[in-house]
């Protein structure tokens, strides 16, 4: 119990958010970096989490501004309030960084990530595979006699409960992308830049 007995998970919107910043409580942020689309930038932007002991939950990274030679990382990560303010700060520091952008509390955000689960099974497994699959709104892009390919996309949350409910019914394999997100509204991190 923490001193204010504000209880955990309180919204950090609220303009009564007493919780220390500087608290232990962990946290989970998305974090969208622009970077120049050079060799070695994402091994330098790995190196910098894993020189310091920060844990990355989920990493995707591709050309956003052909043009301009942009690549946008999007990176998951998980610690206190003070972790991901130094790992803001760190990031900015780096020569090849443009932007770094917090999506968890910078305002609302879309996040997706897409799964291909492959689950094998036959008779009554099979029906309720095919039952689940379509309460998720999951495609089957692949089938045989007795395996099915799912593609499934959504919200992290999502794609995990479909997972766990695919389990008992034989899950053999799961590749996921990890989370592409983008802020919500008008603004963005290229809106400076006009697009062809």
């Amino acid at each position: 119990m923490n001193a204010l007995a504000i209880k955990r998970g309180a919204s950090r919107h609220s303009a009564y958010d007493l919780r220390n910043p500087l608290g232990d409580h962990q946290e989970t942020h998305t974090l969208a970096v622009l970077v120049d689309n050079e060799a070695g930038v994402l091994a330098r932007v790995i190196g910098l989490f894993s020189g310091r002991g920060y844990n990355i939950d989920s990493l995707t990274v591709a050309e956003t501004d052909h043009e301009g030679h942009r690549s946008r990382i999007t990176i998951v990560t998980t610690g206190t309030p003070a972790v991901i303010e130094q790992i803001k700060a760190q990031l900015g520091r780096m020569v090849p960084v443009h932007e770094v952008h917090d999506l968890t509390v910078e305002g609302p955000a879309v996040e997706r990530e897409l799964a291909l689960i492959k689950v094998a099974g036959t008779g009554e497994r099979r029906v309720e595979a095919m039952r689940l699959a379509d309460v998720f709104r999951a495609r089957v892009v692949d089938t045989t006699l007795e395996s099915f390919v799912f593609e499934i996309t959504g919200a992290p949350e999502k794609v995990d409960a479909f997972v766990s409910l695919m389990r008992p019914l034989g899950v053999v394999d799961v590749a996921r992308t990890g989370v592409a997100a983008i802020a919500r509204g008008a603004d963005g991190i290229l809106a400076s830049r006009p697009m062809p």
